[in-house]
């Protein structure tokens, strides 16, 4: 039974409920009804293993289990209610179990069930349109409905957390645009937006074209926010000025304040060094409150020299005061607390739990009421907590408790309610009628309960709370309904009111209007009912009070808003055009939301100007994509404001309109090569010009590395990459000379190059062309002397030269072998290279083989006896081989040198060097019936 120690009938018995099962819970009020969601988690296991589902309809008096409705096995892990309308109630099962949803339309009365084919982590109820929803997976996929859960489509993959919103902006337009942070396949995040019902790549847009930070987009209001340099936090975006807190780069653990112009274009600073802290999920919280009921009052906690002080401020942030400590304490004595060197300092932390208060509370149905822990002072300390209250909007404070406690406000702030905050059992509470000045004590609970949070649903002005808690750390959920309707005797009239008037320290003119309140009579014991607003509005005369300084400005010591030094004021002339005009501003702005008239406002509001007369500037020229490269025989699309561009490959084109230039300037280069791209622009003050130096490239097919086959050491040899086509643009040469690991870079296709070790060394080139690489390997061979002998063959083998690097090889390896038969020459003393070109021809090479130990090293003479060796075989047409059989081809000795033949003699030249690159590229099909003719023989 519930006792009082002022008057025992002057309320009504409480209701009191056990609900089994459960360390975990989820609530919810409509009218007289309350859904209540136990859980019962298994530390053991680190899961769910029960769910229980109640349902009160008069209160919480009684309390029906609807178990057997929602499934007897179902276990349910959250309780979602339609924001727009609380009769639709969502249930979602646990996901380790299955995916499912149940759904009801009559304040969870009954419940149908539909599968799922994922997993929600969370759900975005749109806020005007009962019926819309957006869910997001597990798996970090967005998926959207508007038959409230009935049926869901896929609207995007790879969303990031807590980063998708409903449309606000523009007043209602578009209320199926969705704003959405989203992961690219090369893992950036880009902001995109598309409609809930078809979010298809073709249909969805990107509003900002290029990559944002992770985890920064922000769409609020008419907003969308997008990190990119610095830390920031919106904190409020109201009558579309944003006030927002920003971390520089001096700033470890406090934020700067700034509010913008009505476009949230411009930003001025409000104040500097708010204290913040870190939160348990690792966000960012901002020692600033915005309390409720008064536009424009702000409270916040700054640093200054290692001390933090809490400043309050009733015009949205142009000035800002300390804290006016009370006259007496809770017993009465006097505080003797002189400002500014002592003041009042509050904690400003909002609690997250939605049935537990945190440090501070008000409400917009009571805008006088502000009630706070904190401690008086120097500054702002976590021992020696007390509460305190305020009743005329911050100007002056009471104690009211020396420990902290949650507060509760019922029928409008009419009457108070608070709960020692403690990790013990308790039993009373604490009640006021007169906005805190005295305080009642009452026991809710026969037995000491431990207190996990209070419920006042449906709003302020019910009389009715649930206190809900344990008996003990195991016990069952214990629920206590209390009722204050019964102390109550009688509504409120008009004669137990009393007005009220909003100020700031004696300041009737606040946010440049007078604002009067109703208030209740303190000695008067009745029921508000419904909150009907202030009583009367009316504006004030413009002081220079009402306004802050302007972009750009800042208040001195006299009061004078003067440039910053960093501002140029004529600097905004500068992005107008002639004819056209500005607001030339007076270096102040009234303060948003401020309803001052007349005055000095004429004086202070920015004056529209002309803009002045000047020659061009700062014009660029740049291509649609951003890039420097283009291709040959692609239109290239410059961007630019001009009368005239140059192409600079002869072509010029002259815009007098500059409208038909806002689609970008198209030209096709014919051409591969650098082109000086200008553009000029003029009139009758002047003239500017913006230079672009384009490359135009085309695609790199083939490189083909050109040099001799042998060569003599120590002897400079030259190599030539070949390329198809000739012509591609800018390239860059990468050369690997034998096992070097570092390479040789340069900006020419032919380089000279010395050996100065014997051997068979490897040459590598790679080509780079924009963004293609392609390369090629070649071998030559390195000796101190050697021998070399032009071969011809019998004309039949012309017949069946396809003049192909493959046939070429083939032959080379079977004249090779017909060479070693006829002779009994060892292999390692002779290397064939078939050479390119019509008639066939060839070059044998004899090469003074040595043995692995380095002696029988063949000499000079040696060279000469092979050589004729040889010469005396080919001449009696001892050497032969077949092609093919029947096909008997004859080898014979053209002439002897004591050089290398290089790949580029007269008789196979660049030309034909060009010629077999056209075979191997255009007649792939001469090369596949060729390849099937070759033959080794026997």
């Amino acid at each position: 039974q519930i006792s009082s120690s002022e008057s025992l009938s002057s309320m009504s018995a409480p209701s009191h409920c056990t609900l089994p099962l459960g360390t975990n819970h989820d609530f919810f009020f409509c009218l007289q009804v309350i859904l209540i969601l136990t859980k019962l988690y298994d530390y053991n296991l680190g899961s769910i293993t029960e769910s229980s589902l109640w349902r009160s309809t008069d209160y919480g008096t009684t309390y029906e289990k609807l178990n057997d409705k929602v499934g007897l096995k179902t276990i349910l892990s959250y309780l979602y209610v339609c924001p727009t309308n609380k009769r639709k109630i969502m249930l979602l099962t646990d996901p380790e179990v299955e995916s499912s949803l149940l759904i009801s339309s009559d304040e969870g009365a009954t419940y149908q069930k539909y599968r799922l084919n994922f997993y929600i982590h969370s759900l975005l109820f749109h806020p005007k349109q009962e019926d819309w929803i957006l869910a997001y997976s597990q798996d970090q996929k967005l998926f959207s409905s508007v038959e409230f859960g009935r049926r869901w489509l896929l609207l995007h993959e790879g969303v990031a957390p807590n980063r998708f919103y409903w449309s606000m902006m523009g007043s209602g337009r578009e209320p199926d645009l969705v704003h959405l942070e989203a992961k690219t396949v090369d893992g950036h995040a880009q902001y995109i937006t598309c409609k809930m019902q078809n979010c298809s790549e073709a249909t969805r847009s990107k509003p900002f074209p290029g990559y944002i930070d992770h985890n920064s987009l922000i769409v609020q209001d008419d907003y969308v926010f997008m990190k990119a340099f610095f830390d920031m936090h919106v904190i409020s975006t109201d009558e579309n000025q944003v006030f927002a807190a920003v971390q520089e780069w001096n700033q470890n653990d406090t934020y700067n304040l700034y509010i913008s112009d009505t476009r949230g274009v411009y930003f001025t600073l409000a104040l500097e060094n708010v204290k913040s802290s870190q939160g348990l999920e690792g966000n960012v919280m901002i020692d600033l409150y915005e309390v409720a009921g008064i536009k424009g009052m702000f409270l916040a906690n700054k640093k200054i020299d290692n001390q933090v002080k809490t400043f309050i401020t009733y015009n949205k942030g142009r000035d800002w005061s300390l804290l006016q400590a009370p006259d007496t304490d809770l017993r009465g004595n006097p505080v003797h607390c002189l400002l500014p060197y002592c003041s009042l300092h509050l904690h400003l932390k909002v609690s997250e739990n939605p049935y537990t208060s945190g440090n501070i509370a008000s409400r917009d149905t009571a805008p006088s009421i502000i009630v706070a822990s904190g401690n008086i002072g120097t500054e702002l300390s976590d021992d020696d907590i007390s509460m305190f209250v305020s009743s005329d909007a911050g100007n002056t404070w009471r104690q009211i408790f020396e420990e902290e406690h949650s507060v509760l406000y019922l029928d409008q702030g009419g009457v108070l309610v608070a709960m020692k905050h403690t990790s013990l059992p308790i039993r009373h509470l604490w009640l006021s009628f007169d906005e805190g000045r005295s305080w009642s004590k009452y026991s809710f609970t026969s037995l000491p309960l431990f207190v996990d949070g209070v419920l006042g649903e449906p709003g302020e002005e019910t009389l009715i709370m649930t206190v809900f808690g344990h008996f003990s750390h195991r016990s069952e959920w214990q629920l206590v309904k209390v009722d204050y309707k019964s102390i109550f005797d009688r509504r409120c009239a008009e004669e137990d009111y009393r007005p009220w008037q909003l100020h700031s320290q004696g300041e009737a003119c606040i946010m440049g209007a007078k604002r009067i309140y109703r208030k209740r009579k303190s000695e008067k014991k009745c029921m508000q009912g419904k909150y009907a607003g202030a009583m009367t509005s009316e504006p004030c005369v413009c002081t220079e009070a009402d306004f802050d300084c302007d972009y750009g400005y800042e208040r001195h010591s006299n009061g004078q808003c003067l440039p910053a030094f960093w501002y140029n004021p004529s600097s905004l002339s500068k992005d107008c055009s002639l004819g056209q005009s500005y607001l030339n501003s007076t270096g102040y702005r009234k303060v948003v939301s401020n309803n001052c008239t007349d005055g000095v406002r004429e004086r202070y509001t920015a004056k529209p100007q002309q803009c002045p007369g000047k020659a061009p500037q700062g014009l660029r020229i740049i291509t649609s994509d951003g890039k420097l490269t283009a291709e040959q025989g692609h239109n290239v699309t410059f961007l630019l404001q001009l009368e005239e561009v140059d192409f600079g490959d002869g072509i010029a084109v002259s815009y007098a309109n500059l409208s038909s230039t806002e689609d970008g300037i198209k030209h096709v280069y014919q051409n591969v090569g650098i082109f000086r791209v200008t553009a000029l622009v003029e009139n009758s003050l002047g003239s500017d010009n913006a230079v672009l130096y384009l490359h135009v490239t085309c695609p790199l097919e083939h490189v083909h590395l050109s040099l001799p086959f042998v060569t003599t050491k120590n002897k400079e040899v030259n190599a030539t990459a070949v390329l198809w086509p000739s012509q591609v643009g800018t390239l860059t040469f990468v050369w690997w000379f034998g096992n070097n690991t570092e390479p040789l870079i340069t900006l020419e296709g032919s380089i000279t190059f010395t050996f100065s070790v014997e051997g068979m060394n490897t040459i590598t080139v790679q080509v780079s062309a924009g963004n293609t690489i392609l390369q090629d390997t070649k071998t030559i061979a390195v000796y101190e002397q050697f021998q070399s002998l032009r071969l011809s063959f019998s004309p039949n083998l012309d017949d069946y030269n396809p003049d192909i690097p493959e046939w070429r090889r083939d032959i080379s390896r079977v004249v090779k072998k017909a060479l070693v038969e006829a002779t009994g020459i060892a292999s390692k003393h002779i290397l064939v290279a078939v050479l390119p070109g019509l008639p066939t021809s060839a070059e044998l090479f004899i090469l003074p083989y040595q043995d692995t130990t380095g002696e029988n090293k063949r000499t000079a003479g040696d060279l000469e006896q092979i050589s004729e060796t040889l010469i005396q075989k080919l001449n009696q047409n001892l050497v032969h081989f077949e092609l093919k059989p029947g096909v008997r081809i004859l080898v014979h000795a053209a002439h002897l040198t004591a050089a290398p033949l290089v790949d580029l003699t007269p008789s196979h030249s660049g030309s034909a060097m060009l010629m077999l690159l056209s075979v191997v590229f255009v007649g792939l099909a001469v090369f596949v019936i060729y390849k099937f003719k070759r033959y080794d023989p026997p």
